[in-house]
């Protein structure tokens, strides 16, 4: 669903990414470790087409968003670290708002309730103002839109910074949900638990290159902290 060839992303001299391979069939959760700088962010902005790489090449369900934009914008989903809705409205209206400027415009009431209780959002905050919501629910929202959107591959960047341990829990779980359904999840974290909880398969960046890639069920939680670690120096 999602693969790089020989990418790399390079500014004036700074080498972002360098010669990315890399491919996350429709179920897998792979998600990225590395420090700042070591290249996550970069790789998921070139995936969404935010930026161009310098060489190589990046396929969304096999086609270039550089030449078929609006086809791999249709599958994508990306969850930011810091979700920015309207506060005036609730987060049922957000949600049908954005489903809107998507092109899913024949959306009843039901459909929408529908998918923010998928997303783990409590029924009781479903009409409520978004002002009062608190980052966790915020992303529910953003989740819920990308079940409206029926997408097929979902990007994250580090979407569990500043959420208290409930809320990363409850995060991760409808994570593990929606690669059972069949979506594919590319995830830059630092939260090494819910990593190794929730992740088919780990990769570790460091100064732009992928250093090592695992499957999740292959390391305990203390192997991957030491080698994470480790490799990130």
């Amino acid at each position: 669903m999602l693969e790089a060839r020989e990418l790399t992303k390079i500014y004036g001299t700074h080498v972002a990414l360098r010669g990315l391979n890399l491919e996350i069939p429709s179920g897998e959760i792979f998600c990225l470790l590395g420090a700042n700088g070591a290249g996550k962010s970069t790789t998921i902005k070139l995936f969404l087409n935010f930026i161009h790489p310098t060489s190589g090449s990046v396929l969304v369900n096999g086609l270039d968003p550089q030449t078929h934009s609006s086809q791999t914008k249709s599958l994508l989903g990306y969850i930011p670290e810091q979700v920015t809705l309207y506060p005036r409205l609730s987060g049922l209206e957000n949600l049908q708002y954005f489903a809107n400027l998507a092109g899913e415009t024949n959306l009843d009431r039901q459909r929408l309730v529908d998918a923010l209780s998928r997303a783990g959002l409590p029924p009781e905050a479903i009409d409520r103002r978004v002002a009062n919501y608190s980052k966790g629910m915020r992303q529910k929202v953003v989740i819920a839109l990308s079940l409206v959107r029926r997408v097929k591959a979902l990007l994250l960047d580090e979407p569990t910074s500043g959420l208290d341990p409930q809320a990363a829990h409850e995060f991760f779980k409808v994570l593990r949900r929606l690669g059972e359904e069949g979506v594919a999840v590319l995830m830059a974290s630092h939260d090494l638990y819910h990593v190794r909880e929730s992740a088919t398969r780990i990769g570790i960046m460091r100064q732009g290159v992928l250093v090592e890639s695992f499957l999740a069920a292959d390391i305990s939680h203390v192997d991957l902290e030491h080698r994470a670690l480790q490799l990130m120096q």
